[in-house]
């Protein structure tokens, strides 16, 4: 006679293999952030490249001056232009980002200041209309029902 547990423990092994074929390789979960828009992004990717170039330029002409090569003087100069080229391209990033919050990044939604101060205005308004209606119905009756009329 077979152990009571050991069907149960196939059970389990048959179900963990079955979930190990049907698990997904990646679960995806909501982003923390909104990417980047898109003229931002094409902004970004074109600033690291313009960076990156710079980089192996200035490493270029570093080691061509350790050498002594007639490539050095060269590749100085453009090492200079391309570093102002590349900080050109990371205000170009800057400024996108700024004009693109300015026309799209604006979500309208109201603050709590401003939703108590519009409670308090539609209740200020409720109470005069409630006065001018008392008013109107107290000068219909002509006055009658006052304590002060005879």
């Amino acid at each position: 006679m077979p152990a009571v547990g050991s069907d149960s423990v196939k059970g389990t092994a048959e179900r963990r293999e079955a979930q190990r074929e049907y698990r997904p390789l990646w679960v995806e979960e909501p982003a923390r952030r909104h990417p980047l828009p898109d003229p931002v992004r094409t902004a970004a990717v074109r600033a690291l490249l313009v960076i990156s170039l710079t980089l192996i330029q200035a490493m270029v002409a570093f080691l061509s001056t350790m050498a002594g090569s007639w490539l050095a003087f060269p590749m100085v100069i453009s090492s200079v232009a391309s570093t102002v080229v590349a900080t050109w391209a990371v205000v170009d990033v800057w400024v996108t980002r700024q004009v693109w919050n300015q026309r799209y990044g604006v979500i309208s939604e109201p603050s709590s200041t401003a939703r108590a101060l519009r409670r308090e205005r539609r209740a200020r308004r409720r109470q005069e209309r409630a006065a001018l209606r008392e008013q109107e119905r107290i000068r219909r009756r002509g006055g009658r029902e006052r304590l002060s009329h005879p």
